[in-house]
C-alpha cells in the first residue's frame, strides 16, 4: 500500500476525486518528460478524467505547442514561475480539460537558464470561481528539491499532483470530503 503521500495515491485521488466532479485534467510536462501524465493514467478508471499530455522539453515546443509567450521564454528562459502557470493554462485550453497542470525545472546534472539544479515550478490553472475576480483553480508553486536527478522528478510528481489535490478540494465542502474518506476505507 502507498503512503498517503505517494505519486501513485495522490494520482488515485485526483482520479476519483475529479470523477466524482464529472471534470477532466490535462498534463503539461518538461523536467519529469510524462512521469505525471504516467501517475494519472496507472490508475483505473484515469480516462473518464485524463484528457493527454504534452510533453514539451524543448523550450520553443512551449510557445509552439503550449503558447507561453515567446518574449518571457527569452527573457527568463523556461524555468521560470510565469513559465509553468502558463504551461498549465496553454494545456488545459489546448486538450479542452476543466484542469491543467505543469511541471517545469532543472533535474540536472547541470543548471539551465541560470538556475541551480533543484529548482522547480509546478502550477495548476482551474475553472474560476463564482466570486468576481476570483481562479480556484490558479496557483503555481516554486520548489527547492534536493537530492539525484530521479529524486528530483518523482517529487516534482509528487508536488504537482498535490497542489492539483489542494485546489479541487478547495472547492468541496467538509460534508463531501467526509463521506469521499469513508468510500475510500480510511483517513
Amino acid at each position: 500500500m502507498s503512503s498517503p503521500s505517494s505519486p501513485s495515491s495522490s494520482a488515485a485521488e485526483v482520479v476519483a476525486l475529479l470523477t466524482v466532479r464529472g471534470e477532466t485534467v490535462a498534463v503539461a510536462e518538461s523536467l519529469t518528460g510524462g512521469l505525471v501524465a504516467a501517475e494519472i493514467t496507472s490508475v483505473p478508471g484515469a480516462s473518464k478524467v485524463f484528457r493527454g499530455s504534452v510533453t514539451a522539453y524543448a523550450t520553443e515546443l512551449k510557445h509552439q505547442l503550449l503558447g507561453v509567450d515567446a518574449t518571457l521564454l527569452a527573457e527568463r528562459g523556461a524555468v521560470d514561475p510565469q513559465v509553468a502557470a502558463e504551461m498549465a493554462a496553454g494545456v488545459r485550453k489546448a486538450l479542452g480539460a476543466d484542469w491543467g497542470i505543469a511541471t517545469t525545472g532543472v533535474a540536472g546534472p547541470d543548471p539551465q537558464d541560470g538556475q541551480p539544479v533543484g529548482t522547480v515550478f509546478v502550477a495548476v490553472d482551474g475553472p474560476s470561481t463564482t466570486e468576481p475576480g476570483a481562479a480556484r483553480g490558479r496557483k503555481t508553486a516554486a520548489l527547492r528539491l534536493n537530492g539525484g536527478r530521479a529524486e528530483i522528478r518523482m517529487e516534482s510528481v509528487r508536488s504537482v499532483l498535490a497542489l492539483l489535490l489542494e485546489r479541487i478540494a478547495g472547492e468541496q465542502t467538509g460534508n463531501e470530503r467526509a463521506q469521499d474518506t469513508e468510500r475510500n476505507g480510511g483517513f
